[in-house]
């Protein structure tokens, strides 16, 4: 049986893993109990599923990703692919919120919402490097060039 490598993170990376595991836990209940509304603004109105399950489904996933994050060392390279992956398929929301002009989260300005999008691939770099996803990748990578 293959044993899984457990990745050394830095106090810094794991500080800013379990920092992104509160904020999304936090996030997703917020999907839920107050700001559905707000969340309800960001389902792009080309998706043809009720937005209130988008939101709703959305929460539950982000809930359920933050938790792993803050509970699930051990599996957290793969953590935080998913994390990140996670973030690139709700990046269709902030892009129609941006383009339709929907004003949420007191993003109430085109500006606003533009500095937004910049902070999105912030998020999936964060998630990978948190974790050490990115760090195995980056040996695989070298791993594969090396056999070339």
């Amino acid at each position: 049986m293959n044993k899984q490598k457990t990745v050394k993170n830095s106090k810094l990376q794991t500080l800013f893993r379990l920092l992104l595991g509160v904020a999304l836990t936090y996030a997703g209940i917020s999907h839920i109990l107050w700001n559905r509304s707000e969340f309800l603004a960001q389902v792009p109105n080309w998706l043809h599923i009720d937005a209130d399950i988008v939101v709703v489904l959305s929460g539950i996933v982000e809930i359920t990703l933050g938790l792993c994050l803050l509970l699930l060392a051990k599996r957290k390279p793969l953590i935080g692919l998913i994390v990140a992956m996670f973030f690139i398929l709700i990046f269709p929301g902030n892009i129609s919120q941006y383009l339709n002009e929907i004003d949420a989260f007191g993003l109430n300005s085109d500006r606003a919402r533009l500095i937004r999008l910049v902070f999105q691939p912030v998020l999936v770099v964060w998630a990978l490097w948190s974790t050490g996803a990115w760090s195995i990748y980056c040996k695989k990578r070298v791993g594969i060039n090396k056999n070339k």
